[in-house]
């Protein structure tokens, strides 16, 4: 039976691989970009080194990690983080094309390089948000629901008030699934959707 546990140091490789087997609408995009770590130092690795007490992983009974989520209790100290300290010291890996037609990987690579504070109306009502992602290994088991409780208890231990989340718009299931926990949406647009809840004080 897989189990849930705090994230340790020696994850890391296992979050990226994890990130790059369900980047592509929950399924494997290995070979989508042309360097495949881009996908976790974007969107899970960065998170799990500033705050490992917002991550956790879901460990298999091989001791495979095959799950986690990964949050930040502050989405603009997070982006003023990755933009000041992260972003270069992972930037000069990553080469844009140069192309006139930006590739997949140009497209993420400006992604990092736009991460920055701001003044978003949903960052300041729901100023935590999270990425998570679970193997189809762990389907039906009730992982991701747990996953999000126990970071959900800890925000609240933390006096957050609310957590927001963006989403492909093309992955219903995973909307239905954030609905099912009590999640609204608060947004939809190019492609995207995003979720909110309220986190009850504790």
């Amino acid at each position: 039976m897989a189990r849930i546990r705090p994230f340790r140091s020696e994850d890391v490789d296992a979050l990226t691989d994890v990130c790059v087997k369900t980047a592509d609408v929950g399924k494997d995009a290995t070979g989508m970009l042309e360097d495949d770590a881009l996908w976790g130092d974007l969107f899970a690795v960065p998170y799990a080194l500033r705050d490992p007490g917002l991550c956790w992983v879901v460990e298999a009974d091989d001791a495979r990690v095959i799950g986690y989520i990964v949050a930040t209790d502050d989405t603009n100290a997070f982006a003023t983080w990755f933009r000041d300290e992260w972003w270069p010291s992972r930037r000069d890996r990553y080469r844009a094309s140069g192309a006139a037609v930006p590739t997949p990987q140009d497209r993420f690579i400006a992604y990092g390089d736009r991460q920055a504070p701001g003044d978003d109306p949903i960052v300041r009502e729901y100023p935590a948000h999270l990425h998570i992602d679970l193997l189809p290994e762990t389907q039906g088991q009730g992982l991701g629901r747990r996953l999000i409780e126990t970071l959900l208890a800890e925000l609240g231990r933390r006096g957050v008030s609310a957590l927001h989340l963006g989403m492909n718009a093309d992955n219903l299931s995973a909307g239905a699934f954030y609905e099912r926990l009590g999640f609204t949406k608060l947004a939809s647009g190019d492609g995207s959707t995003t979720y909110g809840i309220r986190i009850p004080a504790v």
